[in-house]
């Protein structure tokens, strides 16, 4: 779908905050759309949805390589191609204290997934380097703890240390970041037998489960197998992922 840019404005050192129009289906929470970025770049670029309505879409993405590169110099009034939604993402369950950890751009998707949940309570982790962005948006969500790795703002530290403060209160956690603080919640959720669904993030290619690029090892029957990151997940169970 070729959809026409609304607004792509810089939110942080190398973050970028893309709205455009948007005529598809409504997302999911923790869903993404695969984007053509266009020049050189053959493959589109797997983005998870930050906020979507009948209307327009928002997109949070980090410059990494040529084709995020090119998105960012892309401007209003410009046209871009988007397929999707795609993937599997959170499923939800109402009138829950609720844990949101996000780590870096791993944190995007979570604001879509905290205006769209019924819960309870909701208690936001987020977890940054140094330089923090989306903090405002969430505090109108929810009681929101911030942690930078240089201590620059917030708590100093990891995300994953401030969260067995208020685990006592949590009947179910959310998580996506990388792979590492993504462990840690496994082990945390395990330890204190909470259900725990983190979105896994891979490098892509189709984004339809057709070309296997990325698998993900799962347990299965005290053995393992391997599911499609872009079509079975990218939001699975934490116990079920074999890190």
């Amino acid at each position: 779908m070729k959809s026409r840019i609304l607004s792509n404005e810089k939110i942080a050192s190398g973050i970028y905050k893309l709205v455009f129009e948007w005529k598809g289906g409504i997302p999911s929470p923790g869903q993404f759309v695969m984007v053509d970025c266009k020049d050189k770049t053959f493959l589109k670029r797997p983005i998870s949805v930050c906020s979507a309505d009948d209307k327009s879409m928002t997109i949070v993405y980090q410059v990494k390589g040529e084709g995020t590169k090119n998105l960012s110099e892309m401007k209003k009034g410009d046209t871009i191609e988007v397929t999707g939604p795609h993937g599997h993402g959170f499923e939800l369950y109402e009138d829950k204290n609720v844990l949101i950890v996000g780590g870096g751009i791993g944190i995007p998707p979570l604001l879509y997934l905290v205006k769209k949940i019924k819960a309870k309570n909701s208690y936001i982790a987020l977890g940054f380097k140094s330089e923090i962005f989306l903090v405002e948006e969430f505090k109108n969500l929810g009681e929101v703890i911030v942690t930078t790795e240089d201590g620059s703002f917030g708590k100093k530290g990891m995300v994953t240390q401030v969260i067995e403060d208020i685990i006592d209160k949590i009947d179910i956690i959310y998580g996506c970041g990388p792979k590492p603080m993504l462990k840690i919640l496994q082990d945390i959720s395990l330890k204190n037998n909470i259900p725990c669904q983190i979105s896994v993030e891979e490098r892509m290619a189709c984004g339809i489960g057709a070309c296997l690029v990325c698998a993900c090892k799962v347990k299965k029957d005290g053995g393992f197998e391997y599911k499609r990151v872009c079509k079975d997940g990218p939001v699975f169970w934490a116990e079920e992922v074999e890190f």
